[in-house]
C-alpha cells in the first residue's frame, strides 16, 4: 500500500513540475494535464498472427484463436470469438490494403484487434431482409459487449471486446 501511494505522489509531482514550466505565473483561463501510468500485459495474455490477404485464411484465423482460447480457459466464448474473427477479418480482405494482423488480448475482458492498412473506418449498416450481405459488424455489435474502431499510422484497427466475468452481456 505504502509503494501505491509513493507511485501515486509521484506521478502528482511529476504533474506539478510540468505545469510549472510550462504554464505562466496567472494564466487567463483554467489549465489541465492529464498523465496516466500504463502497465504492460505479460507476454501469455496476448497472441497476435499476422494473416495472408486471402478468404482461405480467414478459417485458419478462427482455428488459432479456438485453439489460444482453449489454451487459457475459455473455450465457451469459442462460438462469439469465431464470429468476430471471421467478420472482422473477412472485412479487412475485403476492404482493405496491406498486411493483416489479428490479435486477441485477455485482460479483465477478452478483446479481439484486426489490423490493417486502411484508412476508412467502418459503419454500421442495417441490412433489408433481401440484402445478401452488409451483416458482419451488425452481428459483431449484437454478440459482443462493445466494439470500436482506432486509427494507427500505418491503418487502422477495429476491436471488438467480451466480457470474461458475464456470458450474457
Amino acid at each position: 500500500m505504502r509503494a501505491l501511494k509513493a507511485r501515486a505522489e509521484s506521478l502528482d509531482l511529476r504533474c506539478r513540475t510540468v505545469v510549472d514550466l510550462l504554464v505562466p505565473d496567472r494564466p487567463y483561463d483554467d489549465v489541465a494535464l492529464l498523465m496516466a501510468r500504463t502497465r504492460r500485459l505479460p507476454p501469455d495474455r496476448v497472441a497476435q498472427w499476422e494473416l495472408p490477404a486471402d478468404p482461405a485464411g480467414v478459417a485458419e484465423a478462427r482455428k488459432a484463436a479456438a485453439r489460444r482460447l482453449a489454451e487459457w480457459g475459455l473455450a465457451e466464448l469459442s462460438f462469439t470469438t469465431e464470429l468476430v474473427v471471421s467478420e472482422l477479418v473477412t472485412n479487412a480482405i475485403r476492404y482493405a490494403d496491406g498486411p493483416i494482423l489479428l490479435r486477441l488480448i485477455r485482460e479483465r475482458t477478452l478483446v479481439c484487434e484486426v489490423h490493417d492498412g486502411g484508412a476508412t473506418a467502418p459503419h454500421l449498416r442495417h441490412p433489408r431482409t433481401t440484402d445478401e450481405g452488409g451483416r458482419g459488424l451488425l452481428l459483431v455489435s449484437s454478440m459482443t459487449r462493445r466494439w470500436g474502431t482506432r486509427f494507427v499510422p500505418d491503418g487502422k484497427i477495429i476491436w471488438a471486446e467480451q466480457s470474461l466475468t458475464d456470458p450474457d452481456a
